[in-house]
């Protein structure tokens, strides 16, 4: 007997969750029928491509890791390898940052919080003397004795430096989650490193033993891929390839869910939906499993009539707006070398936007050589106002950071601003403790699972594999029940 199976949400982890339902029912033991719902007329929630011109803009993320496999797996069963390609240039590229209102290297050998090479370190610009002693003591600096969860700003401070936090950590990890390092739980977004300091009782010394487990992993098995890929059509190309490879009528676009309800005796979900506006009517489906993929305040909305706890849990989680400034300039109004792969903006020197990609340099494919493509990233958890200006405001003040650190005389031949309102999770302290609480609430509705980036990771890899372990446990949750 054909399970029917919905799921909400079009961005990249229902695409996954719907793809993976897909290989799940042509392989057994049971034949599924999927149906994914998407309120908006696109799939790919925040992955988008544009071609303009000679021009290809990423108006989301660029690219994604390759150490969390996922992604790789999906990409290879999807048969996408020949498209994979890796930043230009792997070696010799630098990544700056801002000091003092200027771009500087980050020096060699940072491991994102934590230095590895001292020489790297005492050469540069960035830290006083007193910040580079203080760097030196880390290994002397006692484990923590309290337990649960920390702050990332706690963490850095007390292992690194004020020093450190503020123009590595802050920047780089905090800009990962748009996220302020003052409210970032360490335990859901590095978990790593207090695991260093646990082991090791030092995470530069936990750091150097990892990157020399890594180099000599490289060195016998070889490494085919970069540490980040991207897709030689820009990275929509993997949702539509996902897309192509779902049954027919699979997906319906601009169609959200107004209900959702449960019948126990006959173990099936009614769902009630809505056309927003694209057709007067709505509908009625039902299905024997759920697969919501929504962001957590939105699933929120839908769920708490079935379990006001697991309403308020996910509610709790709160969210960011970010935006993407995509800037074209003449190669020759750039003054700067453009001998990176861009840089990043620490909170402290008061700039209004968190970081940018020299998107014609990371990828090939991206321009022509004489024009200079840039993209910008603004708002997040500790600029939130910044969303509240209008896209000409925005940009300006985005063109006047540009034109000071990478010397711009000319203005910009393209612009082009995406904004995405409240769609970064704030993993702040305690965040885990919210998804075990979440998690358990699921137990009792079997057949719903939730999937996406609210709860364990919010890159396109984690959002992947988020996605694909939600299909696999509806799947799971429907033979169990058979059985029975």
């Amino acid at each position: 007997m054909t399970k029917h199976i919905i799921v909400i949400g079009g961005g990249i982890s229902g695409l996954a969750a719907a793809h993976r339902l897909t290989e799940l029912s042509r392989a057994g033991p049971v034949e599924l029928r999927v149906t994914l719902l998407e309120a908006s007329d696109r799939l790919g929630g925040v992955i988008a491509t544009e071609r303009t011109g000679d021009l290809l803009l990423e108006l989301g993320p660029d690219s994604y890791i390759t150490d969390k496999p996922a992604a790789l797996r999906l990409c290879e069963r999807l048969g996408l390898t020949d498209r994979l390609i890796a930043p230009q240039h792997s070696t010799g590229l630098k990544l700056y940052t801002v000091h003092r209102g200027r771009l500087e290297p980050l020096p060699e050998g940072f491991l994102l919080m934590a230095p590895t090479r001292a020489g790297s370190v005492l050469r540069s610009p960035l830290f006083s003397l007193s910040a580079k002693l203080r760097m030196g003591l880390e290994p002397l600096i006692p484990r923590r004795s309290a337990s649960g969860d920390e702050s990332l700003a706690s963490f850095v401070r007390r292992r690194l430096g004020r020093e450190v936090l503020e123009r590595v950590a802050q920047p780089l990890i905090g800009g990962i989650y748009a996220s302020d390092p003052e409210h970032l739980s360490l335990a859901a977004t590095m978990p790593r490193f207090p695991e260093m300091e646990r082991r090791h009782g030092s995470v530069i010394l936990g750091s150097r033993r990892a990157q020399k487990r890594r180099a000599q992993s490289t060195r016998e098995t070889g490494a085919r891929w970069s540490l980040f890929v991207s897709i030689d059509g820009g990275m929509e190309v993997l949702v539509r390839s996902i897309e192509e490879a779902l049954e027919p009528d699979t997906v319906r676009l601009g169609e959200s869910v107004r209900e959702l309800s449960w019948n126990p005796d006959a173990r099936r979900w009614r769902v009630a939906t809505g056309r927003n506006g694209l057709e007067p009517r709505s509908g009625e489906l039902e299905a024997d499993a759920v697969i919501c993929t929504l962001p957590a305040h939105a699933a929120a909305n839908t769920l708490a009539r079935l379990d006001s706890d697991l309403g308020n849990e996910l509610k709790a989680i709160p969210f960011s707006s970010t935006a993407t400034v995509n800037l074209a300039y003449r190669r020759s109004d750039v003054a700067h070398p453009l001998d990176g792969y861009g840089f990043v903006v620490p909170h402290v020197e008061g700039r209004k936007i968190m970081a940018c990609t020299f998107s014609s340099v990371k990828y090939a494919g991206r321009a022509p050589d004489d024009v200079a493509l840039l993209r910008c990233f603004v708002g997040g958890g500790l600029q939130p106002h910044l969303l509240d200006e209008p896209d000409e405001s925005m940009e300006a003040q985005v063109h006047d950071d540009l034109r000071a650190l990478l010397r711009i005389s000319g203005e910009p031949i393209l612009h082009r601003t995406t904004r995405y309102p409240d769609s970064m999770p704030q993993y702040n302290v305690g965040h885990l403790e919210r998804v075990e609480r979440i998690t358990s609430k699921l137990k009792y509705l079997a057949t719903l699972a939730l999937a996406g980036k609210s709860y364990r990771g919010v890159g396109i890899a984690d959002c992947i594999a988020s996605g694909e372990t939600a299909a696999e446990t509806a799947v799971k949750s429907l033979t169990s029940w058979r059985a029975d």
